[in-house]
């Protein structure tokens, strides 16, 4: 078994990685930048290594000895500056492969996202071809192009981008928690209506093809997973909250002066620098307004990738897992 390095690991995708890495015998280390994060990849069965992104001599040092290292460190907040987006996802990554290479890791696999192809156009059964946009008006997209970016180039050390759609599961803290308070303070709408196309990505399925990127991509190639088939975005979202016994009003907001919103919004705040993120802004109207359907056959031809849950099955675990929690 391998002893693997693990970035991110307090994080939804990453502490589920470490989860699946420690069943499976493997000796995982994972860098933890708080005393809290520390203690969540420690109960987790991972040797917690302090430091952060903007540390490579901490990153050499949890490196050394990792024969593969998993990058799932990223800023995904909605708000913060482009400069503050760049030093984590970009700047950060850099660092992460860096360290990875001349702590002599054979290969580092990158958690990338189908946001690096995003500056407001719907993404309709694309492919790994579809072109990076580092020049996006969403500061996340931006930055998760140009790491990827950057990941694929090195030079050193075998890399490999594995980017799932949509990550849910039980043990999410961003996603459905954002979605609840939302809902319950009156601040949720639908994007023209909902009933667009979206894949999605359960975090198992997630883990799945960054183990298999591990073991089977071909360095500088990036791959898509997805749980299988795509879904109407409203009925599944209408779904996942129920979980959690929420029901979403049936309110929506046209397309179009959603687009203008954001974009007045995002105007504003960056002319004015107040905390936090605009009321609507591009990431949020794209990635729950626009048809986001992904090709997996790459994944499948080359990984050997399949989904290993389906989204009843971890529907359900989800509903189990809510229950468990209120208890």
């Amino acid at each position: 078994m391998a002893t693997v390095l693990v970035t991110g690991g307090s994080g939804f995708v990453g502490g589920r990685l470490i989860s699946r890495l420690v069943g499976d015998g493997h000796e995982v280390r994972a860098l933890a930048r708080s005393e809290a994060a520390a203690a969540t990849v420690e109960a987790l069965g991972a040797l917690a290594v302090r430091g952060d992104v903007q540390d490579v001599a901490a990153l050499r040092a949890a490196a050394a000895g990792s024969e593969i290292a998993f990058h799932a460190a990223a800023r995904t907040s909605r708000g913060g500056d482009r400069a503050a987006f760049w030093a984590d996802n970009v700047e950060g990554t850099a660092n992460v492969v860096r360290a990875a290479g001349e702590a002599g890791v054979r290969r580092l696999v990158h958690v990338g996202t189908e946001a690096a192809l995003m500056d407001g156009q719907p993404l309709v059964r694309v492919d790994e071809t579809a072109p990076l946009r580092p020049d996006s008006r969403a500061n996340y997209s931006a930055s998760k192009a140009a790491a990827e970016r950057l990941v694929l180039d090195a030079e050193g050390i075998e890399t490999v981008v594995l980017r799932p759609r949509f990550v849910w599961g039980a043990g999410d803290t961003t996603l459905l928690p954002e979605l609840t308070a939302m809902i319950r303070s009156g601040r949720f709408a639908w994007i023209g209506g909902g009933r667009h196309l979206t894949d999605t990505t359960h975090v198992d399925n997630a883990v799945e093809g960054l183990l298999a990127a591990a073991e089977k991509g071909r360095p500088g190639q990036a791959y898509f997973v997805t749980d299988g088939s795509p879904v109407v975005f409203r009925d599944f979202l209408t779904e996942l909250l129920a979980t959690h016994g929420v029901t979403p009003p049936r309110r929506s907001l046209p397309l179009r002066p959603a687009l203008a919103a954001a974009a007045a919004g995002e105007a504003i705040w960056r002319r004015l620098g107040p905390a936090g993120a605009p009321p609507l802004d591009y990431m949020s109207v794209w990635l729950s307004g626009l048809e986001c359907t992904i090709d997996i056959s790459k994944a499948t031809r080359e990984l050997g990738y399949r989904p290993i849950k389906t989204r009843e099955e971890g529907l359900a675990e989800l509903t189990s897992w809510r229950a468990g929690q209120a208890s």
